[in-house]
Parts: C-alpha cells; structure tokens; sequence
C-alpha cells in the first residue's frame, strides 16, 4: 500500500493520506475517539450536541460563514456521531483541500458554541429525537442496544433523552472536550491527489499548534448480557422485531470469521440466508437484516425486520430454521469457497468510494493502530474454515441467549 502513508506529530496527531491521481475530489477528515459512550451520567447526548453546535461558530466565524466556506465552491461538509468516534469531515474539488483542513480544524477545536445557536440547535435535536421515534425500523434498532448493554453507556441512545438535551450549558461542552481531548487520539485522513508532502504540510500548518494533551481512557467493560424478551406498543401498523446478543470485540481473532458468519446469515445480498428463506419463499417481510458491530471491548450481533403481527413467530421460526443448519451442519468446500468470494467482491466494491476508505483509514488507526490492504484482509478470509463457521454458529446462534425486542401496533 505504497499510496498510503502515515505520520505522528510532535503533539500526537497522526496524519494519514492516501494519494490518487485519476480523482479531482479530495476526502478529508477529522475522527476523534470520543464517542457517547464517554458520557457521564445526566450527559446523555453530549457527544452528538458537540457535533452539531460545532458548525455554529467558531473564534473566527459565525455559523454563515461555516456553512458557505466550502459550500461557496461546491463543496460538502458533514459529521456524524458514534458510541466510540466523533467525526468532522469534507468533500471539495482538490485545489481547496486546505480550505477544507483549515475549516475542519476551526471547527474541532476552536467553536465556541453561542448561546444563541445552542438553543436552535436544541430544538433541532428534540425534532430528530421525535423523527427517530416516528420511524420504527431506526427506532428499535437505538432501543435494542438497551437490552444488550443494560445500564452501560453502550446501552444509551447516541441523542440522549429530551431530559438532558434540554439542560446542556456552554459550560457541559467544555467540559466534556476537556476531560475526554487527547491529542494522541486524534487522526486526520485524507485522499486526493495531492502529494503526501503536501497534504501532511497543510494539516501540520492547521493543527501541528494544538498543544499535547494526554487522557487515560476509562471505559467501563460491559456486564455479560441477560437474555431478554420485551414487547412494546407503539403506535404502528406493522410489528417490528430485533433479536440478537453481545458478541466479539475488535480485536479478536475470531472477529472475521464470525463477520462471514454473519453476512452469509443476513448481509446486504439479496442471497443472504434470511433474505431467501424469509423474503422469496415465504413472503413475509419486505427486508430482513443482520449486522455485527465490534467495539474496543465488546460487540454484538443483531437481525431486524418488520412484518405484521401475525406473522411475527412464524418469521423467528424461520430463522431459528436456519441457525439450527448452520449448527449442524458445517459448509461444503463449494459453498464455503462462494461466500469467501462473495464477501471479497463485496470488500473490493466498498474500497472503490474514496470517502469510505478515507473513513476507514482513520477508523483502523485508531483502532487497530494500522491499515491493513485488502490483500491482507483476503488472505484471512482465506485461512477461514468451515470447522470455525460451524463453531461460531454454535456459539452465538443458540436462541436460548438471545434478547428480543419486538414493536407491536
């Protein structure tokens, strides 16, 4: 991967670029491992407010000024908030990518989130809460987490509640950036065609003045998961049903191999073995998902899909069908050989959208602290066996340890 090349300053801010010369586009992006799960109690939703009064003013500009400084040139500007990352990003034709660090590193650490502006954004914020509520298949998918990590901040909506959102200050933000900045935790990725001398002069000019800082990560482990059943009504005109549990963390060894497991199971084909069994021969839902998402120390695996209310226990049946074969029986050498094709396609496609991979390289950095290439990653696909499919379905894929939550009309 001689395109991609990486380098700390002296403050603990790693740069990262990855050069590409047949793009005119340029991703960049700062990703800091602070997350909502670094909130304390009645800080529920701070993270995500960071990242929304971030755009709202900064020492040296008002919220217009952000917002028209990259749009001005066609430019994109956007952030997005997750348990474990905060993240500010921009898309611009490549003679603006220092307009782009330049606008980026104002805004992550110089706002200074006015009053004025916090209280639009508060209202904002209650309005998607009510949106989020309004939409079951986002919905149950943010109250699910509750039922895999009870009383943990895993287990907390990434919004917060209407009770915290309307009691943050200026003063909650600072204190939060304060207690949970580490410069050392900070990764700045980018893709385009400029040289990697002269993206990393750039960033070193926007950021390599931030002072060091350094904070001890004090992440709570989560408790083991008490299989749960929960039945709730909304009002809706369709039953919506999650299931699943805590599962790997990201670095361990069997993380792949249970991420094949998982999109044989349900991922985004329409070939995957719920999509066929539950969809196509049976007709009972529209979509039918599972996901696997891994944390620093902890995980889990889940299956959603919607269907009426009738049809709800037949459709777990179904799937309960379809554990119970990848249990007992392992794969075939053909079959196996499919899904490790599969899966590679899949990987080799995501790789082709240059603002996922400049995702990517920030989010593997902090994690893993490296990039691993695709030839790597196919050569761990590779080492799979069916032996190890097998025992990963027998291990995670017992209904007895699940939870279940399930929106009813």
């Amino acid at each position: 991967m001689n395109s991609i090349q990486i380098k700390t300053l002296p403050n603990g801010i790693t740069l990262v670029h990855r050069q590409v010369m047949h793009t005119e586009i340029s991703h960049l992006g700062i990703m800091l491992d602070i997350g909502s799960r670094d909130e304390e109690k009645n800080e529920e939703g701070l993270a995500h407010f960071w990242e929304h009064l971030a755009f709202k003013g900064t020492e040296k500009k008002n919220n217009m000024q952000i917002i028209n400084r990259l749009e001005i040139i066609g430019g994109e500007l956007n952030a997005y908030t997750t348990k474990e990352k905060i993240c500010f990003h921009a898309s611009v034709l490549s003679p603006y990518f220092e307009r782009a660090v330049e606008l980026l590193a104002d805004i992550t650490f110089h706002s200074i989130f006015p009053v004025k502006e916090l209280e639009k954004e508060r209202s904002v914020i209650l309005e998607e809460m009510s949106m989020y509520y309004e939409a079951p298949e986002e919905a149950i998918q943010d109250d699910f987490d509750e039922l895999l990590f009870p009383n943990h901040p895993l287990g907390i909506n990434i919004l917060g509640t209407s009770e915290t959102v309307q009691s943050f200050k200026q003063s909650d933000l600072s204190a939060f950036i304060a207690r949970n900045m580490d410069t050392s935790r900070i990764v700045i990725s980018s893709i385009g065609k400029q040289s990697h001398e002269k993206a990393f002069q750039w960033a070193e000019k926007h950021v390599g003045y931030i002072p060091e800082k350094k904070h001890q990560v004090k992440r709570i482990i989560p408790s083991a998961m008490i299989p749960t059943e929960r039945i709730t009504k909304r009002g809706i005109t369709q039953s919506h049903v999650a299931l699943g549990r805590q599962s790997y963390a990201i670095a361990h060894p069997d993380r792949l191999a249970f991420f094949m497991l998982i999109n044989l199971l349900g991922g985004p084909s329409m070939n995957s073995l719920l999509n066929v069994s539950v969809r196509e021969r049976h007709g009972l839902v529209y979509s039918i998902e599972a996901n696997f998402t891994s944390y620093m120390d902890s995980g889990f695996w889940a299956i959603y899909f919607g269907t009426e209310s009738n049809q709800v226990n037949k459709s777990i049946k179904l799937i309960q069908r379809e554990f119970d074969k990848l249990k007992d029986r392992s794969l075939s050498p053909t079959n196996l050989t499919k899904i490790k094709s599969q899966l590679k396609g899949q990987m080799a496609m995501a790789e082709e959208s240059n603002l996922n991979f400049m995702l990517m390289m920030a989010k593997s950095l902090l994690d893993r602290e490296k990039i691993e290439t695709l030839e790597e990653i196919f050569e761990q696909i590779d080492l799979v066996s069916a032996d190890k499919m097998q025992q990963l379905a027998i291990e995670m894929l017992n209904p007895d340890e699940l939870s279940v939550l399930i929106f009813e009309p």
